[in-house]
């Protein structure tokens, strides 16, 4: 199971170089987000019986500080066999102009360390040169491709835009972080937050914002594309501010439901004019 992945949403996320798009510069805010995660569906070819679990993100800085992201994911996944308990704990930090990215991705399975994954993502003479130090030194040099913050501020600038549908890359260290992965993203029209909406009380932070809701699939470009399915794909509702809610993570033959349970909203840094020498 790619759990990873799951940090592209928030997620979040989500792909090249500028997007190219005219309006002002999408104003991320800095914060907290809590959501429960449950077992939506399942196929019996999948041999899951039920799956719960908590995914904590946080999400700090601003184009003149970079950005920093602490991220959890912790899932008890059950099958006839066994039950399972998976923790994914992923701490990144990206330059403010979405040129370097480090990373460092922990994987623990049943409270012991399975996998560790440590290194820094730059991007230079129109490729993504990647460097690891863990598990193992080595490097990889990848298509030019964006990470995960310039991505979802393309995904906002075309929100804002008029929304539609476009296709871009990402690398966000997922796995072996050895790959750059093509995404497909669809995005549709803004809607005003409603009463009924299962969500609203932990998202009151966010009840004067619009929202879109958005959907990528990803595709791994190193295989024949034809009419093949993506990976894996994300749905979910994305606020201005560049929060996200209402999670379905769907891999073929199974998907996992994140409903936003709890919101803080910190300071904002600074955003706008020049950023001081």
């Amino acid at each position: 199971m790619r759990s990873s992945r799951l940090f592209v949403v928030a997620l979040i996320a989500v792909s090249g170089a500028a997007s190219g798009v005219s309006q002002a510069a999408p104003n991320l805010l800095p914060h907290r987000a809590v959501y429960d995660l449950s077992l939506e569906q399942a196929s019996d070819r999948s041999g899951i019986n039920g799956i719960t679990g908590r995914m904590v993100y946080e999400f700090a800085g601003s184009t003149c500080e970079g950005y920093t992201t602490t991220f959890r994911f912790v899932m008890r996944l059950q099958t006839d066999e066994a039950s399972r308990l998976s923790d994914q704990q992923t701490t990144t930090y990206e330059d403010g102009k979405g040129e370097v990215f480090q990373f460092v991705n922990k994987m623990y399975l049943d409270n012991m360390l399975d996998r560790e994954v440590k290194g820094v993502a730059r991007i230079q003479d129109g490729e993504t040169h990647v460097e690891l130090s863990k598990p193992e030194r080595r490097g990889e040099t990848l298509q030019r491709s964006q990470f995960p913050v310039q991505h979802m501020k393309e995904v906002l600038e075309k929100a804002d835009a008029g929304g539609g549908f476009y296709q871009t890359t990402l690398f966000d260290s997922s796995e072996d972080a050895d790959r750059v992965m093509m995404t497909s993203v669809t995005i549709g029209e803004p809607k005003a937050m409603e009463q009924s909406e299962s969500e609203r009380s932990a998202a009151a932070p966010l009840e004067n914002q619009s929202y879109w809701p958005v959907s990528i699939a990803y595709f791994d470009p190193g295989k024949e594309r034809g009419e093949a399915l993506p990976d894996y794909e994300i749905s979910f509702l994305l606020h201005e501010s560049g929060v996200t809610r209402s999670l379905d993570m769907n891999y073929g033959e199974f998907s996992i439901r994140g409903q936003l349970v709890d919101l803080t909203l910190f300071d904002q840094a600074n955003e706008g004019g020049d950023c001081a020498q």
